[in-house]
Formats: structure tokens, C-alpha cells, sequence
């Protein structure tokens, strides 16, 4: 198995195992691109936890959102990401690192567990390229967020 069917079947199967799908189109929802390449990077543009036109997870962490439905709305952020670095690049076996990862989390003023939300985008990373996955990362928490989405995730990767 090639290294680019281990990693989409890896990510098709997390996507299966939290229940959801991205092979339809992913529509950015103004006057921008989800995705920017300039020579060996691309920008992936904040992905919130959408699958189709659902956000599956909103509210905010620590009040009406545990940290188990924060890390999982990280993870569909995550694995939103995927679906658009494969549409731009045609297989994820061009990623040749991940760079850097931001993670927003809509949250109370009391919750703390921002990195722990982001460990399982930056896990789920990791699972699918090894250590190309590893990356430098920034966790905030945040008042607010797009369509009340609990989670926001923006990614930099390194490409062939």
C-alpha cells in the first residue's frame, strides 16, 4: 500500500468512525479560498466542525459543550482540512509535513483545556502522516466563532 492510500484510508476511516463523510464539495462561505498554495505551502483556511451544511458541534466548551464533544468537533475540523488538502493536491501523499496548526475554542472564561481540545486534531494529524504530522501549534480560547461552532482549526502544510 502506498504511503497516499495509507493515509486517506486513515483518515476515511476516523471520518467513518465519528459517523461522517467528506466527499461532497466543501463550499467556503464568502470572497475567499479554503486553500492557498504558495510554491511548497498551502494555507488551509479555518475549518469549523461542518459536515455537509451541519455544524455539528456549537456552544462553548466548559458551559453547554464538554471536552469530549470540543475534541471531537477538533477532530472534524481536522479532518475538513484533509478533505481540502486532497481536493488541491490530488492525493495527501504530497503533504510532506505539517507545519504549524491554530486551534480556537469557544468557551467559557473558566475553561483551561484548550490544548487538550487541540490534542485531538494534532492526534488525528499524527495518525495519518506520523511524524510528517508533528507540527508547531497555537490552542486559544475565544468568545465567539463562526456559525457558534465550538471549535475553528487553520492549518499550514509543506508540500512536494
Amino acid at each position: 500500500m502506498t504511503a497516499s492510500a495509507h493515509r486517506q484510508q486513515t483518515a476515511d476511516r476516523i471520518a467513518a468512525e465519528l459517523g461522517h463523510s467528506f466527499e461532497g464539495e466543501i463550499r467556503v462561505g464568502g470572497h475567499y479560498a479554503s486553500a492557498v498554495r504558495d510554491g511548497n505551502t498551502v494555507y488551509i483556511s479555518g475549518q469549523v466542525p461542518r459536515v455537509g451544511t451541519t455544524v455539528m458541534v456549537t456552544g462553548r466548551a466548559g458551559d453547554t459543550v464538554s471536552l469530549e464533544q470540543a475534541r471531537e468537533g477538533a477532530q472534524i475540523c481536522a479532518l475538513r482540512a484533509l478533505a481540502i488538502l486532497r481536493r488541491e493536491l490530488g492525493s495527501l501523499d504530497a503533504v510532506r509535513q505539517v507545519l504549524r496548526v491554530g486551534v480556537f475554542v469557544q468557551c467559557s472564561a473558566d475553561f483551561t483545556l484548550h490544548s487538550e481540545v487541540a490534542d485531538a486534531a494534532s492526534d488525528l494529524l499524527h495518525e495519518v502522516f506520523g511524524d510528517a504530522g508533528v507540527h508547531v501549534r497555537t490552542a486559544v480560547g475565544v468568545y465567539a466563532l463562526p456559525k457558534n461552532a465550538t471549535v475553528e482549526v487553520e492549518m499550514t502544510v509543506a508540500v512536494d
